[in-house]
């Protein structure tokens, strides 16, 4: 399926986050996604990522070298 599910954007939206129906359609979909929280959580890390910090900051075990 396509699209999206107006019934349950329009609950989430109005019953949810208490929106007016005017305030809910002068949202943009990227606007209402992130007030009802979507992509609010962190992504993971990957490994390239690990890789770069592994190499900023190398375990020395509290030793501080120089």
């Amino acid at each position: 399926m396509t699209g999206f599910d107006w019934p349950v954007l329009m609950r989430a939206g109005m019953r949810g986050l208490g929106l007016s129906p005017a305030e809910f359609w002068d949202l943009t979909p990227a606007e209402l996604r992130l007030l009802l929280g979507e992509g609010a959580q962190a992504t993971p890390m990957g490994r390239s990522r690990l890789d770069e910090l592994m190499t900023a900051f190398p375990d020395t075990n509290g030793v501080k070298r120089s």
